[in-house]
């Protein structure tokens, strides 16, 4: 279902970078994937494993040559152990086909839950995404949650693949490998342990900075994303103003704040990784001159000089790698807390645990039976706002009535219309569908019951088939479904469909911007009729089309939809007088019911907001208003005295 906030009565909105930020350690934030990668953890188990084995290989090299030194090479060139050597080379060969070969299994283990996980992780948000209600959408960019569904999650299946096993291989190969050196190499491994204190020092500082700096990167990303979107959305209108320069500049500001944001990133690892490479190599230039003393002294074999080297050489891999994996491991916190973010936002509109037995619609010609609406003492308040937007309502709407609501602007029409098919829950009060809370249905049982056609109409890059049987069954039969559409089509007057090139099959494009906006209109108004509900709700679906073509709608809407309940939100004395009855909103509150003509003769209010439908509607067809109808004052108080 299509869902446009109520933009005459919403108050500010909030800026996701204002939401509160996770708290939790990097250990425990990362924790909180276990639901998501539970499934996946024995081949990411068995991947760990492989590359842990492929590094002890690697450290058991250096032992062999160390024998080999010692042994096989240490007598003169006629009394080598030849069968030794032979044995050694063999071994090492080994070792390295070994390693090689674990590599090659943990790539094949991991790399497929990795990616299942970020399927499984990107459905959950997008359902969530989907479930949330319209004011959390009304609060949020649309480039925010686009970078939290694409990049971050993205980023944290390439972490998942290979820079959370990097990491843990790298920390242990450190570990084992100094412990072998402190082991077989005496003050030599003293030595390089030594360099252990400034690179510890040095990450724990990078954590804390670097961390900063990739939330508001990411976060940077995210607001151009919207930038973009709401460009491109906006393309038509940039390019009508002669605006897309200013376009041009705001993206360009952003983009580089974002590229300094990227630089601080970048120069923040460089400076840990310069550091990861110089304080080991500063360490080995001392542990070799003190090396060469200790072998030249005899307190060392030249085998074990020679293991420790090779040991650190193994070492200094892992320790630059530490570096990349570090980076990457905080980027993926930062993913990790901004996918939370979203997934943590409590859905206020809940269905309940045993939801009200209503009997089943039924698609049919001749619609459907009940569709009494009822608003009891209804009021509703924005979470952000001092004053309610309505405040003690009732109305009550008959089943099979076309009610027609009219309100000056920012009187509440659109927050009340949202109300029935359970877009947002009232403050105080019911809402009732033939005798039933709607909080007491499920929300899929009221949005059955209840389709909404909206002023400013969303279309879905698919066919015209598809937008319009939107809201029917899926097991409906084939035969019932092309009628529907087609006598959907038929009663919003949507006959230009019949001229396109593949009739009810051609795509649309994105949010139908190749059509005109009546033309969207009608397709939107056809998707809410072939849903056959019990109660339509129309925030003014045709103020794009002529008065002809309204009069041609509405009569069919009458004909065909007879056992339907309508509500619509009126800015057109036309549709104003096609409705059976006319609900006057004022300050919020419903102050007057009646026809058309009841209330001309007896509410000067109503009269004053007619009269200022038709000088808006004159206005916007290039007319000057009737001679017959007062003009309204500055003030609706004075018009109403004056009109008295």
């Amino acid at each position: 279902m299509e869902a446009m906030p109520p933009t005459d009565e919403r108050s500010n909105r909030s800026d996701p970078s204002s939401e509160p930020r996770s708290e939790l350690s990097t250990v425990a934030s990362i924790r909180r994937l276990h639901p998501y990668v539970r499934t996946a953890l024995p081949r990411l188990a068995g991947g760990l494993l492989a590359s842990l084995g492929a590094s002890l290989m690697a450290l058991a090299i250096p032992r062999v040559l160390q024998w080999v030194t010692d042994g096989p090479l240490a007598s003169g060139a006629r009394d080598h152990d030849w069968a030794g050597l032979a044995w050694s080379v063999v071994l090492v060969a080994t070792l390295g086909v070994g390693e090689a070969g674990l590599i090659l299994l943990r790539r094949t283990l991991v790399m497929f839950p990795g990616t299942r996980v970020e399927a499984a992780m990107r459905t959950a948000l997008f359902r969530h995404l989907q479930d949330l209600p319209v004011s959390f959408h009304d609060r949020w960019p649309g480039g925010q949650l686009l970078s939290r569904i694409m990049g971050d999650l993205g980023l944290l299946r390439r972490w998942l693949v290979f820079g959370i096993l990097q990491l843990v291989v790298s920390i242990v190969t450190i570990v084992v490998g100094v412990g072998l050196l402190v082991a077989t190499g005496g003050w030599l491994g003293i030595i390089f342990l030594c360099g252990a204190i400034p690179v510890t020092v040095l990450a724990f500082r990078f954590s804390r900075k670097y961390r900063k700096i990739s939330r508001l990167s990411q976060d940077q990303s995210g607001d151009l994303a919207t930038t973009v979107e709401e460009s491109v959305h906006g393309i038509r209108v940039l390019k009508a103003f002669g605006r897309g320069p200013d376009a041009l500049d705001q993206f360009t500001e952003q983009a580089a704040e974002l590229r300094e944001t990227e630089i601080r990133k970048a120069t923040t690892d460089a400076g840990l990784t310069t550091a990861l490479r110089v304080i080991p190599e500063v360490t080995q230039a001392v542990a070799l001159v003190v090396g060469v003393y200790l072998v030249a002294s005899g307190d060392m074999t030249l085998g074990a000089l020679v293991a420790f080297f090779t040991t650190t050489a193994v070492i200094n891999g892992p320790v630059v790698d530490l570096g990349m994996t570090l980076s990457m491991t905080l980027n993926a916190r930062t993913a990790v807390d901004r996918f939370f973010e979203v997934m943590d936002t409590v859905n206020p509109l809940t269905d309940p645990e045993r939801p009200a037995d209503l009997p089943p619609v039924t698609p049919g010609r001749g619609g459907t039976t009940g569709g009494h609406v009822a608003l009891r003492d209804v009021t509703f308040r924005f979470d952000d706002a001092e004053r309610p937007v309505l405040d003690h309502v009732d109305l009550e709407l008959p089943p099979g009535t076309t009610t027609a609501l009219v309100g000056l602007t920012g009187s509440g029409k659109s927050t009340l219309a949202m109300l029935a098919p359970r877009l947002f829950d009232v403050t105080a009060g019911r809402v009732e569908v033939d005798g039933v809370d709607v909080r007491d249905m499920t929300r899929e049982q009221v949005r059955e019951r209840v389709a909404v056609a909206f002023e400013d109409p969303t279309l879905f890059s698919a066919s015209v088939r598809d937008n319009v049987l939107l809201g029917v069954p899926d097991d409906l039969p084939a035969a019932e479904r092309e009628a529907l559409m087609t006598e959907s089509l038929e009663i919003a007057q949507a006959h230009f469909v019949a001229d396109l090139p593949d009739g009810a099959d051609t795509r649309i494009g994105e949010e139908g911007m190749s059509l005109s906006g009546g033309q969207r209109q009608r397709l939107a108004l056809a998707r809410a009729i072939a849903a056959r509900p019990r109660v339509l709700v129309l925030d003014d679906p045709l103020s794009a089309l002529d008065v002809t073509t309204e009069e041609a709608v509405t009569a069919r809407l009458r004909d065909v939809l007879v056992a339907t309940t309508t509500l619509v939100i009126a800015h057109r004395p036309s549709t104003v007088a096609l409705a059976d009855r006319v609900a006057v909103l004022q300050g919020g509150r419903i102050t007057a019911v009646g026809t058309h003509q009841e209330l001309l003769a007896t509410d000067p209010h109503y009269r004053y907001i007619i009269s200022s439908l038709e000088e808006d509607y004159a206005a916007h067809a290039g007319e000057e208003p009737a001679p017959d109808q007062p003009a309204p004052s500055q003030s609706a108080p004075q018009s109403q005295e004056a009109l008295s």
